[in-house]
């Protein structure tokens, strides 16, 4: 089974201690390659690092909503610079959470606006976060516009109505371990109405296991635990669906 990991976190302190190893597993098992996404600007020059010593690892650049309120003045003049990286193949984590809420509602919104932006003078494609702000996040991405490189809704976590607008706007919806949840219905819902062509394969490692590591780190090679549900859900072969997730991956980060 082929398998692509859309968004990791490989830089953080959880895999300080192994992350070589587990990069050394990736052909063992089937990883194609792995996005490894930034939060700020510091921590994006961090993911950087770990594209560049890696074949499999590519970055993602961007501040994320946690993170609106504590920007400098030049966030978007160094992200541009980054962004000329061969290596940085997307914008992100932006967006919007008003779960948390550790960035003012004001300060997500023009951070957001104005990395949208960059994403389309760049034509870099996106990795939207959103949380508990769904409204906000889908009039903001019908004002702006996407890149004609296309995004992709991160962690998805609303019911189908919401996917399908989403899907309609050019975005891919990413799918992760909380499918396998058992009381986790309203997703299988969403996989079941958008379909593999709409979706792409991720973890958010260290967080976010799928159910057989519930309370453990999670690895980019557990993508394929979320493989495997998908294929219940829809009947169809799990290597099958495999092939087609990743050419979605490919295609988004034009790989």
């Amino acid at each position: 089974m082929k398998i692509v990991d859309t968004h990791a976190h490989l830089h953080f302190r959880q895999f300080k201690d192994d992350v070589e190893s587990l990069v050394k597993k990736f052909d063992s098992h089937g990883i194609e390659f792995v996005v490894n996404v930034g939060i700020d600007v510091i921590d994006s020059a961090e993911s950087l690092v770990l594209a560049r010593k890696f074949q499999k690892i590519y970055c993602s650049i961007g501040i994320h909503p946690h993170e609106a309120s504590r920007v400098g003045r030049d966030y978007i003049e160094k992200l541009r610079e980054m962004a000329a990286d061969p290596k940085v193949v997307a914008l992100g984590e932006m967006g919007l959470d008003y779960f948390r809420n550790f960035s003012e509602k004001a300060d997500q919104i023009e951070v957001f606006k104005r990395q949208l932006i960059l994403a389309k003078e760049l034509d870099l494609p996106v990795i939207i976060h959103i949380r508990e702000a769904y409204e906000d996040a889908y009039e903001i991405l019908s004002e702006i516009g996407l890149p004609n490189a296309g995004g992709v809704v991160h962690a998805f976590s609303a019911d189908t109505q919401w996917a399908l607008k989403f899907v309609e706007l050019g975005l891919f919806i990413g799918i992760g371990g909380p499918l396998t949840y058992p009381k986790n219905v309203v997703l299988r819902n969403v996989v079941q109405a958008i379909g593999t062509e709409n979706i792409v394969t991720e973890t958010d490692c260290p967080y976010l296991p799928p159910q057989q590591f519930r309370g453990k780190r999670n690895e980019p090679s557990y993508v394929r635990f979320v493989i495997n549900e998908i294929s219940q859900i829809l009947k169809e072969d799990p290597s099958e669906i495999s092939e087609k997730l990743v050419q979605n991956a490919k295609e988004l980060f034009g790989l």
